[in-house]
């Protein structure tokens, strides 16, 4: 990568595991991309392993970093932010501010907004949280990456069909839109829906059964470093989607609880998995004009 591609990574540190910036830092880095890492909330490891001690960066903290960062001489070396879990329901708004900051100095900034809140259980953060990151942050992204679930709350829509979530993806505001948890095609499979102004991908492999948590963290990190060298949109989708599956399959065949990425940094660079890719009708063909 060239210099000024910086990307600030903010979201969960965990001390054991490889979700939040464990997972996406890790990625960015394997890729070829300096990392400003900021956490939002501080864990021993994830909350699915059982209960732990959570230290959330308190918030006048948090917005004094903010500051730092907005006026950091080295600032015109950041190309992209992407976020992901905050801690507390103020974090998003003081996000926002360095988003707006920074697009303010670089108008190309992607900004990527991973809208980590819930799955197809419900919210697993504060609706307050939840509101906060579709009000202040959704409106900013250049892309964001939710699980249908995430999608399904953020737009108020049942997405039972892949032409809802299209038309939620379309609805919801940002120019691109990356959708995990799709509804899949083919048989067994899960897949990942690329959503733009003019075109529909969708990304499919084969279903693993309870699988780590972090790929939604590992999946949005690949797929930002992958834009970040020019790649074209389709081939980077299929290969972060690779990518990822290849991960989780190699790490389920170990028995291991978390995402072996250190194990495994081929499958990031240079993935081997088979991934099948479908163009599907865009919601704009189908509109009378």
């Amino acid at each position: 990568m060239s210099e000024g591609s910086a990307v600030i990574v903010i979201s969960s540190h965990v001390v054991r595991g490889s979700v939040g910036n464990r997972a996406a830092v890790f990625a960015l880095e394997t890729l070829g991309l300096p990392v400003w890492a900021l956490p939002t909330v501080i864990l021993p490891w994830h909350p699915g392993h059982g209960r732990s001690t959570r230290v959330v960066i308190p918030e006048a903290e948090f917005e004094a970093v903010i500051d730092d960062l907005i006026r950091a001489p080295w600032i015109g070396e950041v190309k992209a932010v992407l976020s992901g879990y905050f801690g507390h329901v103020s974090q998003p708004r003081h996000v926002a501010r360095l988003v707006e900051a920074l697009k303010a100095k670089t108008p190309d900034l992607l900004y990527v907004c991973d809208p980590v809140m819930g799955d197809k259980g419900g919210l697993y953060v504060p609706e307050a949280t939840a509101e906060a990151i579709r009000d202040h942050l959704i409106p900013l992204a250049s892309l964001a990456t939710p699980n249908r679930y995430e999608l399904a709350w953020l737009s108020g829509a049942s997405l039972d069909s892949n032409q809802a979530v299209m038309d939620a993806a379309l609805a919801l505001g940002p120019p691109r839109m990356l959708v995990t948890s799709a509804v899949p095609m083919m048989a067994g499979g899960t897949g990942n829906l690329y959503l733009t102004g003019s075109h529909a991908l969708l990304a499919e492999h084969r279903l693993i059964d309870n699988p780590p948590n972090g790929l939604g963290d590992l999946l949005s990190a690949v797929f930002l470093a992958r834009l970040l060298s020019g790649m074209e949109e389709e081939k980077a989708l299929q290969l972060a989607t690779a990518s990822v599956y290849e991960v989780l399959a190699r790490t389920a065949k170990r028995g291991g609880d978390e995402l072996t990425l250190e194990t495994d940094a081929s499958s990031l660079s240079t993935p081997m998995a088979m991934v099948q890719m479908r163009h599907l009708m865009h919601p704009s063909r189908g509109r009378k004009r």
